[in-house]
């Protein structure tokens, strides 16, 4: 535009072929268009922030309601580093609804067992005159879950190198799951599990530390007097298992605790 200007001003100097004579106004016609230039840009519009439409309104009022519920349910249940998506689907259709002007309220409507179960909301919005739509939302929930990094067989204690942390949607997880590796390590597998499987508490059990038919040490406190012996376990023991001992020294049979493998514990009787 400004090029435009300059090249006006010097047709009115030269006074080419053709164009009308400027009959002393020449200096007036730049001035005239930088003060239409300079009155256009001041008259251009400027952009608005356009409202949320309803339908985003409502999408955002789910996601507030359901990280509300989430997060409570995340500090019950332990659940650390959860994040979660929504997805929802409009039951009456909100194309016809005005913006609201308030926040929305959310609230459930019927029962829901389970946060990680489908979830049948009301939308309202309180304005006059207002309006409510039933929505109808599943939350996907991911938390960070225990898997098997390698094969462990059957009967095998759980070690930290075989087992590692990834991302699980726990909705797809009905058999349970766990999101400690402190949980399972010194665990012992009770069938065969394949690399990248889920470990849920089904797979798992405490480790049998001591075997029936296995030499133990007997180790026995009273009034302040240890004393220990050896012993024939009569039957398979998990950690604080109570199980029967054969006391070899003097061939009675008592009752003990398990305390690691190999060591059991009793009182003088």
């Amino acid at each position: 535009m400004l090029a435009f200007l300059r090249d006006t001003t010097t047709y009115c100097t030269t006074r080419l072929p053709h164009w009308p004579a400027c009959a002393g106004a020449c200096g007036n016609i730049p001035s005239a268009w930088r003060a239409l230039v300079l009155a256009g840009v001041a008259l251009l519009p400027i952009p608005l922030q356009a409202e949320p439409a309803a339908s985003e309104q409502i999408d955002r009022a789910v996601s507030h309601y359901l990280d509300g519920i989430l997060a409570a349910e995340a500090s019950r249940q332990g659940w650390h580093g959860m994040r979660f998506n929504h997805d929802s689907t409009q039951l009456n259709s909100s194309a016809q609804l005005h913006t609201c002007r308030q926040p929305l309220a959310v609230g459930a409507s019927g029962d829901n067992p389970s946060v990680l179960a489908r979830q049948r909301l009301e939308v309202s919005c309180a304005d006059q005159p207002g309006w409510t739509v039933v929505v109808s939302s599943q939350a996907n929930v991911f938390v960070p879950a225990v898997f098997a990094s390698r094969v462990i067989e059957r009967g095998q204690s759980i070690r930290a190198e075989q087992v590692r942390l990834q991302e699980l949607n726990i909705g797809k997880a009905p058999r349970g799951f766990f999101h400690d590796l402190d949980a399972v390590v010194g665990q012992g597998a009770k069938r065969r599990i394949r690399a990248n499987q889920l470990l849920s508490p089904g797979l798992l059990t405490r480790p049998t530390l001591v075997r029936r038919g296995q030499r133990v040490r007997i180790v026995a406190s009273q009034d302040g007097i240890q004393a220990s012996t050896l012993g024939e376990a009569l039957e398979n023991g998990q950690r604080d298992a109570v199980i029967r001992i054969r006391n070899l020294s003097s061939e009675k049979t008592i009752e003990a605790k398990v305390l690691e493998a190999g060591v059991v514990s009793s009182t003088f009787r």
